[in-house]
């Protein structure tokens, strides 16, 4: 194995190292508690990209920046904006919101002179607030931004419908219920998983021992990334993972130590050689597959994107958690519990007809009597669930992106009643010019109009707000004329001029408002238009510099970044879980066939995925209004890199018990009947547990997370019966003596392999 571990010395100082492992957990649990509130929705950073180096500009060089800034949409169902009481609700809302200090500006249909700030019925209108960025751009502010509104609403307007929405609203809900639903799974899942466990071991005890180790790894776990998340940025996704990961592996790997602890007591071993005897082999089995779950996550930290970063970095810590709890913690629990452990005894024997074996054993046995046909069957069936996998589309879904049922989500609707939703997501255009040159000379004013009508002309774009582009109809002579005398003309619209000419005059920005009716998927598609037209040959700006940026070329920039870089991912985490089985196992088939089969298992998961998010089959199961259309970038990547490592831990078990038996016998067919007899319940039990965890976060309010959880409870159950259960003993069986080839020798014979024939063993 990896790592030997003190076997002798962990029993011995059984005592101090469960006490130590209590009080860590302890001190962690005030700092876990305030994980909520120092993780962020998405990275504000992708280094090196065109929209990150865009803000950039944005943030340094403009007066008014409204890098962040919040909506506030209003809605009457009978009066018009131009109504007295109309107009003097969206005063005192304005009044109540510049009285905070983090509110830099507000803006109105009013001060803005801009008919696209009104519903075509008046009915509808909205105020832009901008906001001072904090650590978390603005988020932090939200709630104290609603209830100023909320006291003008109570006071003044309670028949107007009013909600807070625009990207830190979203920010804010989205870290909101992505924490609420964390709280609430692992409340619902806590019951349901120790009822399966009693199932499994017929003992309550027993039962509760992977619960505690889980749940405890959680702690530790979720406080280390408290810590982490206030000196570095860490993505609203790590919350969700290590609950996920945490509860799963931690209960997984617990349940076989604990499965193996109670073989060695029932052979016989007092409680003490029997832990140790547990640390020898299922002990070193846990190190080995947690191993390979590392490579996974680890993986992922190579990307230099805040959300993988940080997720790799949150799932290498609960694992190495679980993993350390699993080897330390739980065999000097079961050194000190003993025979207690499988108390009460009335419940193991009323249970006992549920935990026999024997059917394992006629199962084991069929397979070994035809392992071509079982071989055949099961890979049709993989390939079936896989092949949607090649209509895998990548982008933003059309539908159900942000959570229902939060103000941010209400506002959006309202805003989209009224063709007014393009506003909240604008693409920003930042047009440099040469040194030397300022963008209100009169060739660059010739030049921005022509590059804006050009962007007006796209069937996407509703409006095009610049320098010369303040209100629609405006001809350009008079934005000469008016730019003419450019300190007078400052001193008359500094608003303007702040928002859109940075301080030294040479940047301007333009915003482009995309038209209400755009999928989140199309207006990726409108990015790319933007920067084709780009670059094209406009006069006067032959050598400006033009970025474009905003939350739609961010989310373009994040996804072909991701994309790039999940080949790397793809091959360092199969090259070095091959490396790492073919040093365990001493075999170079068996690495081979273990990337294989776990590919297959990813592939179907994310066929199935296809199949209910991207063409939405039974997504009204999980609560999915529409089919989706797209897949979200993060969803595959964080799949395949969870799913490798953890499928892996049911080979890692399987060959492990296989090896182990192989290594007494010497008889292949013999120690793989025998591997699958004896892990069989193990594996199925605890794969039971692990798609219960994931499963239940594909019922999740966020999109993303809805993605993972059922990608990793498909690729989960599919592993553990197909996969495992089915396709790895029959090519086991078919390879014999080539499964431990080149590290087995039969000793005294150089060159010769044994391989059971008709039960009796032979030589090949």
């Amino acid at each position: 194995m990896l790592i030997h571990l003190p076997a002798r010395t962990i029993v011995r100082w059984r005592w101090p190292i469960v006490v130590a492992w209590v009080l860590l957990a302890g001190a962690m649990w005030p700092v876990a508690r305030e994980i909520h509130d120092r993780l962020q929705v998405g990275g504000r950073e992708l280094p090196g990209s065109e929209s990150t180096a865009a803000e950039d500009i944005i943030r340094g060089r403009f007066a008014s920046s409204f890098s962040s800034f919040g909506v506030v949409a209003v809605r009457h169902p009978s009066l018009t904006v131009t109504s007295a009481r109309y107009g003097a609700y969206l005063d005192a809302l304005v009044g109540a919101m510049e009285r905070l200090p983090f509110v830099q500006k507000t803006v109105t249909w009013r001060t803005a002179g801009d008919p696209a700030f009104v519903s075509p019925d008046g009915r509808v209108t909205f105020i832009v607030v901008g906001m001072r960025e904090q650590s978390d751009g603005a988020t932090s502010e939200v709630p104290i931004l609603r209830d100023a509104v909320q006291e003008v609403r109570t006071a003044s307007g309670p028949e107007f419908t009013t909600y807070v929405t625009g990207s830190p609203a979203f920010d804010y809900d989205t870290r909101t219920v992505a924490a609420q639903d964390s709280d609430r799974l692992e409340q619902r899942l806590l019951p349901l998983t120790w009822l399966l466990l009693i199932l499994v071991f017929g003992a309550l005890v027993a039962a509760f021992v992977p619960v505690a180790v889980g749940f405890i790894a959680i702690f530790i776990a979720t406080g280390i990334e408290s810590m982490l998340a206030g000196l570095m940025p860490m993505s609203i996704f790590v919350l969700n993972i290590t609950t996920m990961v945490g509860l799963g592996v931690g209960i997984d790997y617990s349940l076989l130590v604990v499965t193996r602890f109670r073989e060695e007591m029932a052979s016989g071993a007092d409680r003490l050689v029997a832990a140790e005897r547990t640390i020898r082999t299922a002990a070193q089995t846990v190190l080995t597959s947690g191993g390979t779950v590392m490579v996974g996550v680890a993986a992922l930290m190579i990307v230099p994107i805040v959300e993988t970063r940080s997720v790799g970095l949150g799932g290498l810590i609960v694992v190495f958690t679980s993993l350390a709890l699993s080897v330390t913690f739980l065999p000097a629990i079961l050194a000190i519990l003993g025979h207690n452990v499988d108390r009460p005894k009335f419940l193991s024997s009323l249970l006992a007809g549920f935990r026999k074996d024997t059917g394992w054993a006629r199962y084991a046995k069929s397979i070994a009597r035809n392992p071509i046909r079982a071989l055949v069957i099961s890979g049709v069936i993989i390939l079936i669930l896989a092949a949607p996998s090649l209509w895998l589309r990548i982008g933003l879904p059309a539908a159900n992106w942000f959570p229902k049922d939060t103000d941010s989500a209400r506002g959006l609707a309202v805003l989209q009643g009224a063709g007014q939703g393009g506003e909240l997501q604008p693409i920003r255009i930042v047009v440099e010019m040469p040194a030397g040159t300022a963008a209100l000379d009169l060739d660059r004013l010739r030049g921005l109009r022509i590059f804006g009508d050009s962007l007006r002309a796209n069937p996407r774009v509703q409006q095009v707000r610049g320098l010369v582009d303040l209100r629609p109809g405006i001809p350009l002579w008079q934005y000469v004329q008016l730019y003419g005398d450019t300190a007078k003309a400052r001193a008359r619209m500094p608003e303007i001029f702040n928002t859109y000419l940075s301080r030294d005059g040479s940047t301007t920005v333009m915003n482009v408002f995309l038209r209400d009716t755009v999928t989140l998927d199309g207006a990726l598609q409108a990015v790319r238009d933007v920067r084709q037209i780009r670059e094209h040959t406009f006069p006067t700006l032959e050598h400006a510099r033009i970025l474009v940026g905003g939350f739609f070329p961010s989310a373009l920039d994040f996804r072909d970044r991701l994309v790039h870089e999940f080949y790397i991912i793809v091959l360092l985490v199969l090259g070095v879980t091959a490396v790492m089985l073919a040093w365990v196992f001493k075999s170079l088939l068996v690495p081979a066939k273990a990337v294989v089969m776990n590919t297959l298992s990813v592939g179907a998961a994310f066929g199935m995925t296809v199949v209910v998010f991207q063409w939405g089959v039974g997504g009204s199961l999980i609560g999915l209004e529409a089919p989706t259309k797209a897949i979200f970038v993060m969803g595959p990547v964080l799949v395949f890199a969870i799913v490798f490592g953890l499928s892996m831990d049911y080979e890692v078990f399987l060959l492990s018990r296989i090896k182990e038996e192989f290594d007494i016998s010497h008889d292949n067919d013999a120690a793989t009947s025998a591997g699958l007899t004896a892990t069989g319940r193990t594996i199925t039990s605890a794969a039971g547990i692990m798609i219960l965890v994931f499963g239940a976060f594909a019922f999740a309010r966020v999109m993303a997370v809805q993605m993972i959880g059922f990608g990793l409870a498909v690729a989960v159950l599919l592993d553990a019966t197909v996969i495992r259960m089915v396709m790895v003993p029959a090519v086991m069986h078919l390879a014999g003596r080539f499964n431990w080839w080149p590290g087995y020798r039969r000793r005294g014979a150089p060159g010769h392999y044994r391989r059971a024939s008709g039960g009796t063993g032979g030589t090949r």
